[in-house]
């Protein structure tokens, strides 16, 4: 058997076991290790446009992203399992208040946040889940604008679709927008949230679902700032002016 069929087994053989699908330079990687003798420039050369030496069977359903396609259709979830899922039965509402805390803290793109959710807004276009405010310190000698910073958290991978068109909603009345994502979504969706949030300037963060004492939030886009209509940013704050700027 050849350096190249060798490889091409490894690699099918890797992405039949890998229902997620695996990307590019993490397929380089496991192939290198499963096949030490191997050289790493022909490991790329023969897995160069997998999805185009072998259609049948390998797709690539997002840039850097092969999947086989035995996965090409959604998996059937026995719905008795999903019920038993720890996931399922954690309320989204518990990572508010963390990621609040995290905008603060770790991202600093706030000077105070606080979880809302639910329909304070009373409006058809959506309430954030958590909503903050960057105000400038008096010990900062260039005073910057007043900013506001708006998120949509997700837990059910499911509706990602409708969480991003909220999360773009939430720029009439913010500077900055993110949405918050559970890590182990499918690839292919992250990848697509990750290239329309550089297109529209929505910032897309990751994080782990099974703990909100642990949730391991981490950035992958960063969110631009925008100007949003200060019409809908005076309408808005009205409603929350006690709690987040006092």
């Amino acid at each position: 058997m050849t350096n190249k069929q060798q490889i091409l087994m490894k690699a099918l053989e890797l992405l039949d076991a890998s229902p997620q699908g695996i990307r590019y330079s993490d397929l380089v990687a496991s192939i290198g290790a499963a096949l030490p003798d191997m050289p790493i420039n022909t490991i790329h050369g023969t897995i160069w446009r997998l999805e185009e030496q072998r259609p049948e069977q390998v797709i690539k359903p997002a840039r850097g992203l092969y999947v086989s396609t035995k996965y090409r259709q959604p998996m059937v979830v026995d719905s008795e399992a999903v019920s038993e899922s720890p996931v399922e039965k954690i309320r989204e509402e518990r990572f508010y208040e963390p990621f609040g805390d995290w905008l603060v803290n770790e991202l600093e793109e706030c000077t105070k946040a606080i979880p809302i959710g639910g329909n304070l807004f009373r409006d058809k276009w959506g309430t954030p889940d958590v909503i903050g405010v960057r105000e400038p310190r008096k010990s900062d000698i260039i005073k910057f604008p007043t900013e506001i910073v708006s998120a949509e958290v997700k837990l059910d991978p499911t509706g990602l679709i409708t969480a991003f068109g909220q999360a773009c909603a939430y720029r009439l009345f913010s500077h900055k927008s993110y949405l918050v994502v559970p890590r182990d979504a499918p690839e292919d969706d992250l990848a697509r949230l990750d290239t329309l949030g550089r297109i529209f300037g929505i910032g897309l963060i990751l994080f782990d679902a099974r703990d909100p004492k642990l949730p391991n939030f981490g950035i992958r886009v960063r969110a631009a700032r925008l100007e949003p209509d200060m019409f809908y940013v005076n309408r808005c704050m009205k409603l929350i002016e006690n709690q987040l700027f006092n």
